[in-house]
């Protein structure tokens, strides 16, 4: 009975005691018990690939329906794109809590802790909450057996709504149209880029995945495009006339101008330029990659919009961006990690974002560059290790996922594509030899896959986050 009275919320009507005990049991059970559930229960996209991909709304919507629709509760500002959605969702929510506003954030993956993907003003969900959710509706949970991701986004829907989340920053999981978060009516949707990535899943060309993305365009709310490119312009725009909405092209608005004097640790100095005004200003940005120079761009077109919908200043804006990591608690974006050696993690795992890390480290590196890298199986290798600079040393891992290439199998592509390095059986160990091979003037860089980043971050004392 002390129990039950600690806990009313779990106590419910037409429940023998002995149920009610059962529930209550889920309530005081341990995180990390209720992540392996979820884990082992549920598919989860990060964990086992295109198996755990849904094709259709149908779960999406069910659980909605018997939530009663939280996202109706707070507005929200979606965002989609192959690379730089995660950075620009951030950077998106830092300013918005500059502005005053009470803010929900949800993203995917997560790196050392699952509730890194739910966060309000920057706080993230309680485990209290994690644990009380899956109490709470496990029984629809048994009966539809959602996947991971589809679990995921309605318990930050939920949250959000019960939180008093005024207006919330949703980045889009995998496409855009039948992605989980595509149930959202926002106001105002993004599309940072397009590239090569998940096209397995959303189609063989730029523009089948372009396709799919625009699926997240809605009636009369106006879209943000990142970056134009020719050939897939203008499925943007035609989607946008049909449903009536007004398209801006950040790239047509705005150019960033990263100041690349500045040294590899320090805050970054940017000049924004508005296109259209002339107007210019300058600002700190403690994201240093230089794809972050477009991401800004993007964020500059958001926040000129924001401008007019919900109040935000250029104060808000410049603020927003340079407190990002303060405010969100971004992580794994060219984040230096360690110095002599100077060691940088990324989480870029795709072509167009290797390209850009690449050119980076051959611009940073004084002296040998160590790289720590590892892919996921479905991994296009054949279009990404032609782009890994031959002159590094390798030291090829695997990631504790199942997804993760056999680091012998990478090493052995590798190799054929002319580089040269050793396999490690797991990230830490990876890293550690780097390390221990580099000298002061070296670079050691870790990536090729979120989760090796996520790994090499979860390692105690190994290296130190941000």
């Amino acid at each position: 009975m002390l129990i039950c009275a600690l806990i009313p919320d779990v106590v419910l009507p037409g429940l023998t005691f002995r149920k009610t005990l059962e529930k209550a049991n889920w309530l005081f059970m341990d995180y990390q018990k209720t992540l392996d559930f979820l884990f082992s229960q549920l598919p989860a996209y990060h964990r086992i690939g295109k198996a755990a991909y849904r094709n259709d709304l149908g779960n999406t919507l069910a659980l909605d329906e018997y939530l009663s629709h939280p996202h109706r509760n707070f507005r929200s500002i979606h965002i989609g794109g192959t690379n730089g959605k995660g950075s620009v969702s951030h950077m998106t929510a830092s300013i918005l809590m500059e502005a005053g506003y009470r803010t929900g954030l949800y993203t995917s993956p997560h790196l050392t802790d699952f509730r890194e993907r739910i966060r309000v003003n920057g706080r993230m969900i309680t485990k209290k909450y994690v644990n009380g959710f899956v109490l709470r509706h496990r029984k629809i949970i048994d009966s539809l057996k959602p996947s991971f991701f589809e679990m995921t986004v309605a318990m930050a829907f939920e949250y959000f709504a019960s939180t008093g989340v005024e207006i919330a920053v949703v980045e889009v999981g995998l496409g855009g149209r039948l992605d989980s978060t595509n149930i959202l009516s926002p106001v105002l949707s993004v599309i940072t880029n397009i590239g090569h990535d998940h096209m397995d899943l959303l189609g063989d060309t730029l523009e089948k995945v372009a396709a799919e993305k625009a699926g997240i365009i809605k009636k009369g709310v106006p879209v943000v495009i990142g970056e134009s490119l020719g050939s897939t312009d203008d499925i943007f725009i035609e989607a946008a006339a049909a449903a009536g909405s007004e398209i801006f092209f950040a790239d047509r608005s705005f150019k960033c101008i990263p100041d690349e004097r500045i040294n590899p640790g320090e805050p970054g100095i940017y000049e924004a330029i508005n296109l259209n005004t002339g107007k210019s200003f300058r600002g700190n940005s403690v994201l240093r990659g230089d794809y972050q120079a477009k991401n800004l761009q993007t964020v500059l077109q958001i926040s000129d919009l924001l401008g007019g919908i919900a109040g935000v200043s250029e104060e808000n804006v410049v603020n927003g961006i340079e407190g990002v990591v303060r405010n969100t608690g971004l992580q794994g974006r060219w984040q230096i990690v360690g110095k002599e050696p100077l060691t940088i993690c990324d989480t870029g795992h795709n072509k167009e974002g290797l390209e850009y890390v690449v050119n980076q480290l051959r611009k940073t590196a004084r002296g040998r560059i160590h790289f720590v890298i590892g892919f996921v199986s479905d991994k296009d290798l054949s279009t990404i290790l032609p782009l890994l600079p031959a002159e590094a040393l390798y030291y090829f891992t695997r990631a504790d996922v199942p997804r993760a290439l056999d680091e012998n199998i990478l090493m052995e592509r590798a190799v054929k594509s002319g580089l040269k390095g050793n396999s490690y059986p797991d990230v830490e160990s990876a890293v550690r030899a780097a390390r221990s091979a580099a000298v002061a003037d070296d670079l050691v860089f870790i990536g090729g896959s979120t989760f090796v980043v996520a790994d090499a971050l979860s390692v105690p004392d190994l290296i130190k986050p941000r």
